[in-house]
């Protein structure tokens, strides 16, 4: 299954990409399920961000690596791939890009997930939209000239 949300933001592509750090993840987190981060690294290829999410009667551990990343003058893009995923999930892959647009960037969420069955991720798809959906007014707060 696949999911793509953008957003419009105030500041240049690169200050965005200077953005992406373990404050920004912290504020992107839905309210539920909590998690308590327990590695982050940061966005260049290689490194690591590791979760456990708390959903009160059980733990799962998330942990994905950062498989890719490049900046030119066209975008700055990262990629994070699921390595331990929890049990509901079988694939996780999220492009972060942020694409120069007009004095501004566009910031894209592109998710390519799969479920451990079929059900599974048509089930995930609204939770997960959802997720990143409120993420939207998190980047435009973040991301705004002051």
């Amino acid at each position: 299954m696949k999911i793509n949300i953008s957003t419009s933001v105030d500041k240049n592509y690169r200050e965005v990409k200077e953005g992406f750090t373990e404050k920004l993840f912290q504020k992107l987190s839905p309210p539920f399920p909590p998690f308590k981060l327990l590695r982050f690294d940061g966005s260049s290829k290689g490194d690591i961000v590791s979760l456990e999410l708390n959903f009160f009667i059980f733990k799962q551990k998330w942990t994905s690596e950062i498989t890719a990343d490049h900046t030119d003058e066209k975008e700055f893009f990262f990629i994070d791939e699921g390595i331990e995923l929890p049990f509901f999930l079988k694939k996780w892959k999220h492009t972060h890009r942020v694409i120069p647009q007009g004095k501004g960037s566009l910031i894209k969420d592109e998710i390519e997930y799969k479920g451990k069955f079929g059900l599974m991720s048509l089930l995930l798809f609204p939770v997960l939209y959802g997720q990143f959906l409120y993420r939207k007014p998190i980047y435009k707060r973040f991301f705004k000239i002051k």
